[in-house]
């Protein structure tokens, strides 16, 4: 993010070259939170994209933010602060129009269980995020014999009426993206990459790896049009996959409608002293120990608090049994990250139905941090004016220790620990 000279010279942060270079490393710092917050918002407004939805405003910002990045463009430390904060205003415009998008075509989800394992016969798995893809393949493999499944942030898939009515979509295989490499070569069936987070290809998997839209690594094949005839095809030349029932099953599509109907439930509960506190766990998972801290935490919940959940962060506890209180689930699976609106939506109406403002109600956000669609959700909720949020398993490589204490002083950003102190620190 430094001119060239600087690169050049290695004196890089915060230096001055004959009155040139006016950078600082907190610039920079936010210069690329700015980017891949930028990112984030490209993947939803992609994906309403191919529903045929778009929002000229968020057009507008994109390329201007963008523009803001280039080396001696800028240097008004205020400004960036003020961009990404508005570019968390453009992720809630960008979810809520996927959102919708998502309604129009496929209906409001509804909570529904969904199998892990495998059922006999042939099979197709689907990991990314795109609805729209999705869709395409159930209506072309019906009839055929071949099953479809969903990997990671696919899974809330089973919860619309619009995808759930495909019976040969029976079912949920892995957990968070990561474990593709394993899953995918255990399991032999095609797999179809209908987004990010797909990883370079173990030869096991290779030549049954099909790319959708972005997505691309090599030796994949591609798939054009939504034309899935080859890989449907392919599916049906493997060994058939056995009979083999998952040890567990996942519950998922609680919409914002879902969870408002009951939200005169919630409000008695609370007044009666049944509910304590809401928890929102989730976010973008990571390999490593790091991410055991979530799982931890929601199983130090106290059986009087909800936990509602988003993305594949979820992945790290989501198999867990927390029983309800009253008929109201402790568990709350609202779907992908982009459903990161849905749990405004909730804690905006939730705070209307007490009459007073989110921030104080008894609600706390745990985040868990990866990639840049989780830091443009964190912009969206900084841009509401939401503190005390917990952010982990660490903080942003990015950010610097000034630009950590803007966020801290102005927004109670706090960063994640011990689970069971943390909990404490919470509910008190």
């Amino acid at each position: 993010m430094f001119c060239d000279q600087c690169e050049q010279t290695g004196k890089g942060t915060g230096c001055t070259v004959a009155g040139v270079c006016g950078k600082n490393e907190d610039i920079d710092s936010l210069q690329k939170n700015l980017i891949y917050t930028l990112k984030g918002i490209s993947a939803y407004v992609y994906h309403a994209g191919e529903l045929g939805v778009n929002d000229p405003e968020i057009d507008a910002f994109i390329p201007e933010a963008l523009y803001s990045t280039l080396t001696n463009s800028n240097f008004d430390l205020d400004y960036f602060v003020d961009i990404n904060l508005r570019a968390g205003g453009m992720t809630i415009k960008a979810m809520r129009m996927l959102k919708e998008a998502h309604f129009d075509n496929y209906g409001v989800p509804e909570p529904i269980e969904v199998q892990t394992g495998t059922v006999a016969g042939p099979g197709i798995l689907v990991t990314g995020h795109s609805l729209k893809g999705l869709d395409e393949l159930l209506k072309q493999t019906e009839g055929t014999g071949v099953n479809v499944y969903t990997h990671s942030e696919m899974l809330p898939a089973h919860g619309y009426p619009g995808l759930k009515k495909y019976k040969h979509l029976v079912g949920n295989l892995g957990r968070a993206w990561f474990d593709q490499k394993k899953l995918w070569s255990e399991n032999e069936l095609v797999v179809i990459a209908f987004g990010n987070c797909v990883l370079i290809p173990k030869e096991a998997y290779r030549d049954r790896l099909y790319c959708l839209g972005v997505a691309g690594v090599p030796g994949a094949k591609r798939i054009e049009n939504y034309d899935f005839s080859e890989a449907i095809e392919q599916a049906k030349s493997l060994p058939p996959l056995p009979d083999a029932p998952g040890e567990t099953t996942l519950t998922t599509g609680f919409s914002a409608k879902v969870v408002l109907s009951l939200a005169g439930k919630i409000k008695e509960a609370v007044t009666a002293g049944k509910i304590s506190h809401f928890f929102l766990v989730g976010g973008c998972d990571a390999p490593g120990k790091g991410g055991d801290y979530y799982r931890e935490f929601v199983k130090s919940t106290p059986t009087d608090t909800v936990v509602m959940t988003l993305a594949c962060g979820k992945y790290r506890f989501n198999d867990l049994d927390l029983g309800d209180i009253g008929g109201i689930p402790r568990l709350i699976d609202l779907g992908q990250c982009n459903d990161a609106i849905e749990a405004i939506d909730i804690a905006v109406a939730l705070a209307g139905a007490f009459g007073c403002g989110v921030n104080d109600l008894p609600l706390t956000l745990v985040l868990s941090w990866m990639e840049q669609k989780a830091v443009a959700i964190l912009m969206s909720l900084l841009h509401l004016g939401i503190k005390g949020i917990y952010l982990g398993p660490k903080p942003p490589a990015w950010i610097t220790p000034n630009v950590l204490k803007v966020l801290q002083d102005n927004f109670d950003l706090r960063l994640t620990g011990d689970p069971k102190e943390d909990m404490a620190a919470m509910l008190a």
